[in-house]
């Protein structure tokens, strides 16, 4: 079984303009099942597609396999079978070995930026960038397959 081990956090907006980041990389994803306990997710990139299918989180953890798939097979799924979509830009920054993946949200989740770092136990130990702000991981309502369901602009802050 694949095990995905993510952490997730809100990034500091101010301090993230100021990183020396390369350009992301346009995502587009939706979801055919969004279920509290398991999510199907087809994710297309800018030359990439894939097929995610993914378990309940418990703590940092869950059950994750992800498979490649074309690209035109990908966009097909989402035209023809996606219950719901979103759309993000990803960067990718190494920080003292580890890598973080960093979610700059669009349409109606504009403003939000999470940023994940994937591990290899639960109590790994890292190093947080200055630009890392508070940890949301477990929180649902920061899972993607939620934010199609109850966008950040609906959110009361």
């Amino acid at each position: 079984m694949g095990i995905e081990i993510e952490r997730k956090f809100l990034v500091k907006k101010e301090r993230w303009k100021e990183v020396n980041k390369t350009s992301g990389e346009m995502y587009r994803q939706g979801y055919l099942l969004t279920d509290p306990n398991k999510t199907i997710r087809v994710r297309q990139t800018n030359d990439k597609g894939f097929l995610t299918i993914k378990g309940i989180s418990v703590g940092a953890s869950r059950a994750e396999y992800e498979y490649e798939i074309p690209w035109k097979e990908a966009e097909e799924l989402l035209d023809q079978f996606a219950v719901s979509e979103l759309s993000k830009i990803r960067y990718k920054i190494l920080f003292e070995n580890k890598l973080w993946e960093i979610d700059e949200f669009l349409g109606d989740n504009e403003g939000l930026i999470v940023a994940e770092i994937e591990l290899t136990s639960e109590n790994e130990t890292f190093t947080l960038p200055d630009w890392i702000g508070c940890e949301v991981t477990g929180e649902e309502r920061y899972y993607n397959s939620n934010l199609v369901i109850e966008p950040f602009v609906n959110w009361k802050l």
